[in-house]
Parts: structure tokens; sequence; C-alpha cells
């Protein structure tokens, strides 16, 4: 990849002086972190949209940035999107940030963004900092593919739900590293969660307070971190990775010849022995050949 550091061309002004809608990512902990384009575009922006005012505004004041600031958050961002997408129609631009990171991941802003989209309204981003992708590649873990979940539901029962539809796409062949955001009140017990849904023995990692004094990158198990956590409490925002589910086991001659003849009852055999192929991972050719043994037995 290519990198260009010259300045903007008329034909593509800087993204603070561009009319339209500009995402602004923001430091994740460590104000250093905060890039003078990032800077640039929120002073030159006629209003900053965040998700806590007050959050917003000690980022702000640190660069002596005086733009005005618009809460934008869960619970107004749906009745506020038809007015903000009027002003932006109109030719202003505005910017978009959340409390720290890319905004919309995990942060509110999607429901303005495809209305912006859906008017018409140019939309930009700053890059920058992600507690995501960093916790990802500082976990060892394969870095892609990955799938990011978010945060799963608080209470037990739903999380447990949600973790057994996760487990029931792995064993329809999902393989990737999974991502989560989570409380740090609730890390030891989505955990132990994970580990009895996904099995105890998977590789993960839980990387908290990133880019801060105190950042932990800490893997194991889920067992071992389940069981870390349950005795010292985890503090500050945390990242928790999994490794991707292992391979299935190869079946045994039996369970194979159990596969084929219950496939070869429903199915032709050139079918019954693709579909148990696919199923078991094993070579095609190998699973036909025993298919015909079993079919001339």
């Amino acid at each position: 990849m290519e990198f260009d550091d010259a300045s903007p061309t008329p034909s593509s002004p800087p993204p603070g002086l561009t009319p339209g809608l500009t995402l602004v990512a923001t430091p994740i902990g460590n104000l250093a972190d905060f890039s003078p384009r990032a800077q640039k575009a929120l002073a030159e922006a006629r209003a900053v949209l965040c998700e806590d005012t007050r959050v917003t505004s000690k980022l702000l004041a640190r660069h002596s940035i005086s733009t005005t600031l618009l809460a934008l958050h869960d619970h107004n961002e749906e009745s506020e999107a038809p007015r903000l997408v009027a002003r932006l129609l109109a030719g202003e631009n505005l910017a978009l940030v959340s409390d720290a990171g890319t905004p919309l991941v995990s942060d509110p802003g999607f429901r303005l963004v495809r209305a912006a989209i859906a008017a018409g309204v140019h939309v930009t981003a700053i890059p920058g900092p992600n507690a995501a992708v960093m916790a990802l590649t500082l976990s060892g873990l394969p870095p892609h593919p990955f799938l990011f979940h978010g945060f799963l539901p608080p209470k037990a029962a739903a999380r447990a739900a949600e973790i057994s539809r996760i487990a029931g796409m792995e064993a329809a062949g999902l393989a990737t590293t999974l991502i989560f955001y989570e409380a740090p009140h609730r890390v030891a017990e989505a955990l132990a969660a994970l580990a009895e849904g996904l099995g105890a023995d998977r590789p993960a990692c839980v990387a908290r307070e990133l880019t801060k004094r105190f950042e932990e990158v800490r893997r194991g198990s889920l067992a071992e971190l389940a069981a870390h956590y349950a005795a010292h409490e985890a503090r500050g925002e945390v990242v928790l990775c999994v490794g991707p589910a292992p391979p299935p086991a190869e079946p045994t001659g039996d369970a194979l010849d159990a596969a084929l003849k219950s496939a070869m009852a429903r199915m032709t055999l050139r079918d019954a022995a693709a579909s148990v192929a696919e199923a078991t991972g094993l070579p095609r050719k190998r699973v036909y050949a025993r298919a015909l043994e079993l079919a001339g037995a």
C-alpha cells in the first residue's frame, strides 16, 4: 500500500472542510493517539456529534477546540437523524465521534450514517484507534478471519443462548477468531459461560486498559482466564478474544459407515458421499470409495 503525504488538492479538500458527515476516531485511552488530521476535522466542523458531551468536551478542551457539541446517542439518534441529514443536505459539515475509538463499532451512529447515505450525503471517515483490532493483533490468535460480536447479553440465560448460537455456527463450519467487548464486572462470568459453551480448552485472550498506563494482555485457555478473573476482578475497558474452533475430529470407521448408510437411505450414492464428505471434512474420493464398498456389500 502506498501512502500519500502530499497536501490535499482542490478536488479533494481536507475532510474538515468538505460538506458532509465525517466519522472521526478518537483515543481509546492514551490522548496522544489523537491524530492531527482528526483534530483538524473536529476544529473545522460546524458541530461535533458525540455520545456524551461531558466526555468529548474534555478531549476538545485539551486541544483548544471550541466547536459546538451535540449529543447523539442510542436514545435520541432515531429522532435526531432526519434533522441532522437536513443540515447536511443544506451544505453543513458535521463530525461524528464516540466516547472512545472508532464510531459505530458498538457505539451509536449507524442509523445516522445509513440515513445520510440514503439521502446522497457525502460520508467519509478519519481512521484511528480501535480496541477490537488492537486486542486482536496482541492476542497471538489467528488474525483473520475474525468475527467482531460486540457485547454479549448481560443476563446469564440470554448470554448462554447467544453463545449456543455461536457454537451452532461453528458446528456448521464457522472457523474464526471471535472478538467481544465486555464490562469489567462481567468478565469472569462471561469467560466461564464461553468456556462452558465453546470449550474450556479454547485458546483466548483478555486485553484491558489498552494504550493506558495499566495495559494488560493475558493469554490462556478460557477456563484458565475464567479462573483468574474470578479471583482477580478486572478493571477498565475489556476486550475478549477467543481462538477459532478446532477442526472436527476425523470420524472412526464405524461412525463414517453409519453416516453413509443414513445418507444413502435418503439420497443417491453420489449425493450421499458428497454430503458426508462435506460434513466430516474427509476427502470426497475416500468417502465415495467407502460408499461403493457399502453399496456392494
